[in-house]
């Protein structure tokens, strides 16, 4: 039971983030006050999971506190350097290239709007088919699966919200795929490329579930090392593309969509423990 919820849960946090993703793209909410909103959704959703749920359920088992906050550290350091490789990369910096973004957004019958949502390596992404980008996509999706994994062996619910979660945050990233993709692909090859690079999500899953289940002890580890890597998500990836300068009424749509991000876990939580 377990196993199949693990494969539906990391399917619909890989595959359906990038439907979502291109769905929104679809309908224009690939820019503005729309990204802001979607950015700011994931970091309450991540940052809401990470301190309400992965570690308090970490630090009720018998590990020590000093042991689970070195992980913590560790973890957090260690993704940093998974970004420095490229192999973490969220392509959630929205640098404003409106030569690319116009050619992507031409090819697929939009010329209406420029959302500037695009890879910081869009240059050599376009030459090279964007194949670099899927590969980084695949080995941050493989990750994502084992910690989607680990939540899930920890408790059900926990594995619901981890998943969730992971998909609020995905959807951002993955329209700035698509947008990379759409440069030298039609939007159904590049919706399917992406696809079958989130679907890795759920390769993870069940390595996870094979791995983590074999060092039940260390479960406590790999919640917290899953919390570190969604605070690093949140704190160096997401949270920085609002500190821009913008006005009093973008800021507090801002906190409330922040506000909805950290409701939306919680309501989760309450739903997956209602029906347990």
């Amino acid at each position: 039971m377990t196993l199949v919820a693990i494969i539906l849960a990391t399917l619909a946090a890989g595959i359906g983030s990038v439907w979502v993703a291109d769905l929104l793209l679809r309908m224009g909410l690939g820019r503005g006050s729309a990204q802001q909103g979607m950015l700011s959704l994931a970091a309450g959703a991540l940052l809401a999971t990470a301190f309400m749920h992965l570690l308090p359920e970490a630090f009720e088992s018998e590990a020590g506190a000093h042991d689970l906050f070195m992980t913590l550290l560790i973890g957090v350091v260690f993704f940093f350097l998974l970004t420095k490789a490229e192999l973490w990369h969220h392509g959630h910096e929205h640098h404003h290239a409106p030569v690319e973004v116009a050619h992507a957004e031409a090819h697929d019958g939009h010329h209406d709007h420029a959302h500037g949502h695009t890879h910081g390596h869009a240059h050599s992404h376009r030459s090279g088919g964007g194949w670099s980008l899927l590969t980084g996509d695949s080995v941050h999706c493989f990750g994502d699966g084992i910690l989607i994994a680990s939540a899930f062996l920890a408790d059900i619910r926990l594995g619901v919200i981890a998943a969730v979660s992971v998909l609020a945050h995905e959807v951002p990233h993955h329209m700035g795929d698509l947008v990379v993709m759409r440069q030298t692909s039609h939007r159904s090859a590049a919706v399917l490329k992406v696809s079958l690079a989130g679907a890795v999500t759920a390769l993870g899953g069940l390595a996870g579930y094979f791995l983590v289940g074999q060092l039940q002890d260390w479960l406590p580890f790999f919640l917290t090392i899953a919390s570190s890597s969604f605070v690093y998500v949140a704190l160096s990836d997401l949270i920085p593309q609002l500190q821009k300068q913008f006005s009093a009424r973008e800021t507090l749509a801002q906190v409330g969509w922040l506000t909805v991000g950290i409701v939306l876990v919680t309501v989760v939580s309450g739903l997956a423990h209602g029906s347990r």
